[in-house]
């Protein structure tokens, strides 16, 4: 399982390529001749940058889903709706889909910010709005999604 650390900005060119983090590139060593699958987020105005294990691991509870019970069947046509296969270039540069930019309003700067086992691709100006708007409800948040734990030794 991938755990990924940190939150880096970057430039995206009028083509949508941007240079992947040096320090991304050092967490996923192990995995980054595999390529990547993007997508849309499903609750954001992001994208969502998996490495190709991390998604097969996603696949694999996606091919449990019976298609014939039509609420799985919107699923996971909404859920794969403009998935990408991505692979780092020569010159360590991924390149963004035109759809998926436009999407994301993606323009000129980005920020990849790491979300467990996946990297969130934003626009630096809605990554900041939506940080931003998050903080006065964060404490709460964390309370009511960490707090109720049964046992702390395993967060510390």
């Amino acid at each position: 399982m991938i755990n990924l650390i940190g939150t880096y900005e970057c430039k995206v060119d009028t083509k949508g390529r941007f240079m992947f983090s040096s320090a991304f590139k050092k967490q996923l060593s192990d995995v980054l001749l595999n390529g990547f699958v993007i997508k849309r987020s499903v609750f954001q105005p992001c994208l969502e940058l998996y490495p190709m294990e991390e998604w097969n691991l996603v696949m694999c509870k996606i091919h449990k889903l019976n298609r014939f019970v039509k609420k799985n069947d919107d699923f996971i046509r909404r859920f794969t709706a403009g998935v990408k296969m991505l692979e780092v270039d020569v010159s360590g540069r991924l390149l963004i889909p035109k759809n998926l930019c436009l999407f994301a309003g993606i323009s000129k700067q980005i920020v990849l910010s790491s979300a467990v086992n996946i990297i969130e691709i934003w626009d630096k100006e809605r990554y900041e709005k939506v940080i931003d708007d998050t903080v006065v409800d964060f404490a709460d948040l964390a309370e009511e999604v960490m707090g109720n734990i049964e046992d702390v030794d395993e967060l510390s």
